[in-house]
């Protein structure tokens, strides 16, 4: 059973005005459990509406979103998280900034449980948490008490993934999740990334803007443009990619050139 189905889902933003404009036109997209997908396209080729549409942000005009064969089309964003593990492009986003990182990972690990008034980490929860943040190997497991909000960019975004995974998710979405950081800081992040998607065989979309990466991560890579996919490349066929026979297959499919300076520079 597919972990995730797009059916031929459509999305159009400020619908009857000189504004408007089709987001994501009738698209479709299937993903097998433990599929790890890097998404490029250009400027406003549809990547975070397909991520947004996903995680049930606004209704769609029309189609479908499945998850493990449930169809949650209908549902409110709030009930799909139960499913859902994200981190954003901002990291200020995905925790509490005033908490510990203690209290933000204890929130993450409680998400979709019962919860009474009462609030208390056990010990056996700390040594938990103290054990999965050794694992990043940047020191957080001696800063438990420490409020999220005094983190470095890349420390949070390192909370933040160990927060969207300590549940088991049936999706992970990441996007853009390295854009804010710095060169170095993205490359850790990418690595613990790669290394908890494999340790937990974890299903993920993950959107970039940096074409190396989308070819160096992951077992598939998807090429969106003007709210479909043009291309779907996996296996020996995405292993011999590079960036310039990349750029060649999306001129030759869609016409245009490739237009996002951040994906080109990168």
């Amino acid at each position: 059973m597919p972990a995730l189905d797009l059916l031929q889902i459509t999305k159009t933003f400020n619908r009857g005005t000189v504004n408007e404009k089709r987001a994501l036109e009738n698209l479709s997209l299937s993903l097998n459990p433990g599929d790890f997908v890097t998404v490029i396209g250009g400027n406003g080729a549809g990547k975070s509406t397909m991520l947004n549409a996903i995680a049930g942000i606004w209704p769609l005009d029309s189609g479908s979103v499945l998850l493990s064969g449930k169809d949650v089309t209908a549902l409110p964003e709030y009930k799909r998280a139960a499913y859902l593990g994200r981190v954003f492009q901002d990291p200020m986003l995905g925790t509490a900034a005033g908490m510990s990182i203690l209290e933000n990972l204890a929130l993450a690990a409680r998400r979709g449980k019962r919860r009474g008034l009462a609030w208390e980490i056990k010990k056996s929860e700390q040594a938990r948490y103290q054990e999965l943040l050794a694992s990043l190997n940047l020191g957080l497991e001696n800063r438990m008490t420490s409020k999220v909000g005094l983190l470095s960019g890349g420390q949070r975004q390192a909370v933040t993934l160990l927060m969207a995974i300590i549940q088991k998710p049936e999706l992970l979405l990441l996007d853009e999740h390295t854009a804010a950081l710095d060169p170095k800081t993205a490359a850790t992040v990418l690595e613990l990334t790669d290394k908890f998607v494999k340790e937990k065989n974890l299903t993920t979309l993950m959107v970039t803007h940096n074409m190396q990466n989308a070819i160096d991560y992951g077992n598939r890579l998807i090429m969106m443009n003007n709210g479909k996919i043009i291309l779907d490349i996996y296996g020996e066929e995405k292993k011999k990619l590079t960036v310039e026979t990349l750029l060649h297959k999306f001129e030759e499919i869609s016409g245009s050139e490739f237009a996002n300076d951040r994906a080109l520079l990168s």
